[in-house]
């Protein structure tokens, strides 16, 4: 059997870095990490070939080659999607799907033959029986979720990892919260499952050893859900395993409680985590209150992050408007919230509500649904009526939008971080060595750049003020020098 992956090529949004990837001459931020995940339980007699048209073209002679073709994706790929199918049916091929995009809302494509839902590790093997026996089903799905003791490593050689600039690995799924507008428990479930620590030590291994000397992003939902077995179990080895590749440092996604817990910041850093992306949504309990977010109320949000910067890890943050309690000041609130707490990536979307989450059941019950979602948050579309009114919400984001990406404010919030930070055990701290790399991104930014004069003001701030975070304060105008220009270009758009 011949299997052609095919995943789907992303617009150009916050998450795609796309802008500022160019700098660096890489095509795209991650590879995808479900095709490692499932190509490794194809049987291995068959033929298998990944086309990731973020960094690569989708030829005919690909999909005349393939007897049948997979495709995964997420709703924001929808548009490559549909051109996928369209190629396929032209030539006739066979094509299975699967991904939170067909999980989600598997109706909305006719024109596929079968469907891979739910997690593949258990509906696939079904698929593949059926398949040997000339008995296939269309759509193979389950009420269950998979054991992750079981997993396998992914197959990494099915990639070329030149083309990314960030592995990604899985230590667990699931997350013990319940977020009305979130549908990660819809498709992962709320008790939290987790490989073993010498499983992912093995991943990590495997990576090493292919030649892998960057950055690595622990994609789960949730990386502290379990903070018991995580302190206990995989930091411990993690912090062995960075004593001897200190040149690969993670990054990863957390609740705001991490803040509460010194013991499990200080490990993490141990560990080699720099990064970490927390979604605070909003600074009104209201919201809080509305959308379920308990674990980020009763709490001075903008004391933790400071707490979290100061004990060595970066926040990232999503940010949310459109709920129902907001009110017209929610615009300004977060826009101070943003630059107060001095948190760099500030993620802000409209809220969107996915199908089979609370959000969409009870708007739905309330006749307030506007079709399906987009799933991006930068393109200023929601597929709800908000309260405060539809006009109101889109003129107030692209308020947010316009403000916290402009070059001042961005440095500014850029410096306020620096100033909190604090470098533990040399994080950032690293001698500056000239290289072309650096030299060119210095041109781009500094000479190139309709913007350079803020580069040159926040480079002799930082020379001045924390001299050992030049080259953290060069990474942070490199991924600015994106967001402006996604901003740029989405708010010209939908002005």
């Amino acid at each position: 059997m011949k299997i052609l992956m095919i995943y789907p090529e992303f617009p150009i949004t916050f998450w795609s870095y796309k802008h500022a990837l160019n700098l660096i001459n890489i095509k795209s931020l991650l590879p995808p990490l479900g095709f490692q995940t499932i190509s490794a339980l194809f049987p291995s007699e068959w033929e298998r070939r990944l086309v990731d048209l973020n960094v690569a073209e989708l030829s005919d002679d690909d999909l005349e080659w393939a007897d049948y073709v997979f495709i995964s994706a997420m709703a924001i790929q929808e548009e490559s999607v549909k051109e996928i199918i369209f190629r396929c049916q032209e030539l006739e091929v066979k094509i299975v799907a699967g991904g939170p995009l067909f999980t989600g809302e598997y109706e909305q494509f006719d024109d596929v033959g079968h469907f891979i839902l739910n997690e593949a590790e258990l509906t696939l093997p079904s698929f593949i029986s059926d398949l040997e026996q000339n008995s296939l089903k269309r759509i193979y799905s389950t009420p269950e979720f998979f054991d992750l003791g079981k997993s396998q490593v992914p197959q990494w050689d099915i990639i070329d990892m030149d083309q990314y600039a960030i592995m990604g690995v899985q230590y667990s799924r699931g997350c013990p919260f319940q977020c009305e507008f979130c549908n990660i428990t819809v498709l992962l479930g709320h008790q939290m499952r987790l490989k073993s620590a010498d499983h992912i030590i093995a991943e990590l291994d495997s990576i090493y050893k292919i030649g892998w000397r960057k950055p690595i992003f622990f994609v789960d939902d949730n990386f502290i859900g379990n903070r018991s077995r995580l302190k206990a179990e995989l930091l411990p080895l993690l912090i062995e395993w960075h004593k001897e590749h200190p040149e690969i440092t993670f990054r990863t996604q957390v609740s705001i409680n991490i803040a509460d817990d010194d013991e499990l910041i200080h490990l993490m850093v141990e560990a080699g985590f720099k990064n970490v992306f927390i979604g605070i949504e909003t600074p009104d309990v209201a919201g809080l209150t509305e959308c379920t977010k308990k674990q980020n109320k009763n709490r001075n949000l903008i004391e933790n992050v400071k707490h979290i910067h100061n004990s060595g890890l970066m926040v990232e943050a999503g940010f949310i408007v459109g709920f129902d309690s907001d009110t017209p000041d929610i615009f300004q609130r977060q826009i101070d919230f943003i630059q107060e707490s001095g948190i760099v990536t500030a993620m802000v979307g409209m809220l969107q509500a996915p199908a089979g989450t609370k959000l969409y059941e009870r708007l739905k019950r309330e006749g307030r649904l506007l079709g399906r979602i987009s799933g991006d948050n930068v393109d200023g579309s929601t597929n709800i009526i908000p309260k405060m009114g539809l006009e109101a919400l889109i003129e107030g984001y692209k308020k947010i939008l316009a403000y916290i990406y402009s070059p001042e404010h961005y440095t500014q919030r850029v410096k306020t971080f620096l100033q909190d930070f604090n470098r533990v055990k040399g994080v950032g701290n690293k001698k500056v060595k000239l290289s072309g790399m650096l030299i060119h991104l210095v041109y781009q930014l500094g000479v190139v750049d309709c913007d350079r004069k803020y580069f040159w003001k926040l480079i002799l701030w930082t020379l001045s003020h924390r001299r050992g975070l030049i080259l953290l304060a060069i990474g942070q105008a490199v991924a600015g020098y994106h967001f402006r220009r996604v901003c740029k270009a989405n708010l010209l758009k939908s002005g």
